[in-house]
């Protein structure tokens, strides 16, 4: 909480000064806030949609070989009968 209060403080007196303009400012907090989502994001390990688009066709094709693949059995199994 303290540090927080003397951030504040000091972007306030160089606002007063006229060194940091409130474009600065504003600039500067939404820099801070994208490396934190960025962050956030990394840390999360996430993955994109294009990714998961991928991984669902590989998987549908997958799905799609065991179900011959089980045909081929219950024919061979038939056959035998």
């Amino acid at each position: 909480m303290k540090n927080s209060e003397k951030v504040l403080k000091m972007l306030s007196g160089f606002i007063e000064m006229g060194i940091l303009t409130s474009q600065d400012l504003k600039k500067e907090l939404q820099n801070s806030i994208k490396f934190k989502k960025e962050s956030l994001v990394n840390k999360f390990d996430l993955v994109t949609k294009e990714e998961v688009v991928i991984l669902k066709k590989i998987i549908e094709k997958q799905q799609k070989e065991i179900n011959n693949l089980k045909k081929k059995i219950s024919i061979k199994k038939a056959k035998k009968s």
